[in-house]
């Protein structure tokens, strides 16, 4: 090609089997194939180049009440570090996102601090101004609790109605967590998986699925069984996490507050089954839910639900890559191509017109090691297995992270479709 671009990426092998030069000017492929003179450029020869994720289900914490869990900062590093060049935001935060007001706060706090590109979500609650929201650039509407979590109630079904008609009206997607919640004291993981059951799942998916609009958007958020897969079909999508498919109950102690989240971690055989459906999965999520391990050392009634993942989730997927295990190109769907289309935002590729955002890879793998994170969790379940982490990560064209060091280049807010500036 012709012209003078800002990053070539040579020798880039994409996943159809060819090698490539990929020329990136302004943030954006313009080019894929033979390449000409850049300001910088990085040869990808023998490493394996993936486009930048989208973990579409991050909680970034911060504030003035959660910043000890995560920060912006540290949150959008910990993606950049782990593959993740797009992070969306849920906003059960403290305070809650309600209205255009506290949207607009919200989107302060992340302007300032993010290192990595950035939707919001907005809340789903009695009160929450959705048009305005809507209006202010929210992604989408929720995680609309169906069922209580460690951040309050669930919204009741009459209120769901109202909201999903109004989120129709505007054309906004709606993203549900669908549980329904046995009373009982819940004080051990068995106890947990019993008040909030597969069963119990798949009955709120199908009354969810019953009280849509016709033409709503609607996407559910961490099934975790093939119950409630089974019920998700034509327009509506779903996303399944990480801690579903590779995590069981039977590999922690009854009473271990850190695989405590919600829905449950399940039996090994219900997560076995789970991989039955990897095919019919639309997007990989981490529901990064970082808590500090002060918090998780609670007695496990009072623990906090929630586990941190934006940082390992695409590590873990590729070291199974690795392993022929799944594909390259079904990872890329789930976590670049499904989620871009879901939320009707542009993806990072190798085409031109697309995101010019990039992860670099070796091509070998390492133990997952918690003291060499950046979240502010301090830990993982994945401690001890495998995850390919990358040597670099580019973000619009600029390399952001590069053999464990951080560089601000020039992250975006990334709105959703009914943004009026």
């Amino acid at each position: 090609m012709s012209g003078y671009c800002d990053l070539i990426l040579k020798n880039v092998s994409v996943p159809s089997g060819i090698v490539v030069d990929i020329s990136i000017k302004d943030g954006i492929v313009v080019h894929s194939g033979s390449s000409g003179r850049a300001g910088e450029i990085i040869d990808c020869k023998g490493l394996c180049v993936l486009p930048g994720a989208i973990d579409m289900h991050v909680h970034m914490r911060g504030g003035k009440e959660q910043s000890s869990k995560e920060t912006w900062e540290t949150g959008t590093k910990s993606a950049l570090a782990g593959g993740v060049t797009h992070v969306v935001d849920q906003p059960n935060c403290i305070p809650p996102v309600t209205d255009a007001f506290s949207f607009e706060s919200r989107l302060a706090e992340a302007k300032e601090q993010a290192f990595c590109n950035f939707s919001i979500n907005a809340s789903v609650m009695e009160g929450a101004d959705l048009p305005g929201m809507h209006r202010a650039g929210a992604a989408a509407f929720g995680e609309i609790f169906a069922a209580p979590s460690s951040y309050g109630e669930g919204v009741p079904e009459k209120f769901l109605r109202q909201a999903f008609r109004e989120i129709e009206k505007i054309g906004g997607l709606a993203t549900v967590h669908a549980e329904t919640v046995t009373e009982g004291i819940d004080d051990s993981l068995s106890a947990h998986n019993r008040l909030r059951s597969p069963e119990g799942e798949a009955l709120e998916v199908s009354k969810v699925i019953e009280i849509a609009p016709e033409n709503l958007r609607l996407h559910f958020c961490h099934l975790s069984c093939p119950e409630s897969v089974n019920l998700v079909s034509g327009k509506n999508t779903f996303e399944v996490m990480p801690h579903h498919l590779l995590l069981s109950t039977g590999m922690f102690d009854d009473l271990d507050t850190f695989a405590k989240v919600n829905p449950p971690v399940r039996d090994e055989e219900t997560r076995h089954e789970l991989w039955r459906y990897w095919d019919r999965i639309d997007v990989l999520a981490s529901d990064h839910a970082p808590h500090t391990i002060a918090d998780k050392s609670a007695e496990f009634s009072c623990a906090p639900s929630g586990i941190p993942g934006v940082g390992t989730m695409i590590p873990l997927f590729l070291a199974l890559v690795y392993r022929k295990k799944i594909s390259i190109q079904s990872l890329i769907d789930k976590t670049t191509v499904n989620p871009a289309r879901i939320l009707h935002m542009n993806c990072a590729g190798f085409e031109p017109g697309m995101r010019g955002d990039f992860t670099i890879y070796p091509k070998t793998a390492e133990i997952i090691d918690p003291e060499r994170l950046h979240s502010l969790a301090g830990w993982t379940p994945y401690e001890g297995m495998e995850g390919v982490f990358p040597e670099k990560t580019i973000l619009g064209g600029d390399v952001v992270y590069s053999d464990g060091e951080f560089f601000r280049g020039n992250p975006r807010w990334i709105p959703g479709d009914g943004y009026i500036e």
